[in-house]
């Protein structure tokens, strides 16, 4: 009688501990279905935001040569002033006025190593890396080719130049254009015949 109700007490001792542990298996399951729910929606990567009509308007580069409706001689007049707005001498040795062409002297637009890193990468093509630039400098070459009477294509073309220090020396070196320099000029130009800018967002299809 005695090894009977041992029996029955260690049955029921099993049978508690069997529905304890069915107890946390439920809840474990719960945790994780949870967590999968959590984790269930599409990744940051394949989500998409909508910034809004008209927030970010990028338009392409101005075509050069750019057509301008303008005598030649006031044309000219007009260069002249927008470098000059621009803080640019003209090289008056290397200039042919009466053929149209207006050349520039060296235009410093960066100075100390760091700036002159940055700056450069923008205005020029960088092949060379590992150079210590400490400045940098374009000049510019517009040349105006009449059509006809008022209609002229205006062409411009940048040298650009960055002083590279090596040990004891240092030198300017050219490297190619990124045509960011001539964009520029191009586009004051443009405002400053037609009085719009075509930076404007007013001139930019929708």
């Amino acid at each position: 009688m005695k090894q009977l109700l041992i029996l029955a007490s260690i049955i029921l001792s099993l049978s508690a501990a069997s529905a304890a542990q069915k107890g946390v298996d439920t809840q474990t399951q719960k945790i994780k279905d949870d967590a999968n729910k959590g984790t269930s929606r599409s990744t940051d990567v394949s989500r998409s935001f909508n910034w809004g009509k008209g927030k970010t308007v990028v338009r392409d580069r101005l075509p050069n040569p750019y057509k301008l409706n303008s005598r030649r001689d006031v044309l000219i007049e007009t260069i002249a002033s927008v470098l000059r707005d621009r803080k640019m001498v003209i090289d008056e040795a290397s200039s042919r006025l009466s053929d149209g062409i207006v050349v520039t002297q060296p235009y410093i637009f960066a100075r100390g190593t760091v700036i002159s890193q940055n700056e450069l990468k923008r205005y020029g093509i960088i092949e060379y890396a590992d150079n210590a630039w400490s400045r940098g400098r374009f000049s510019l070459t517009i040349e105006v080719q009449s059509i006809d009477g008022i209609q002229n294509n205006v062409s411009v073309n940048a040298k650009i130049e960055g002083l590279s220090g090596t040990g004891l020396t240092s030198e300017w070196v050219t490297v190619r254009s990124s045509g960011l320099a001539e964009e520029e000029f191009l586009v004051k130009l443009v405002e400053a015949v037609t009085g719009v800018s075509p930076d404007d967002p007013n001139t930019v299809d929708n």
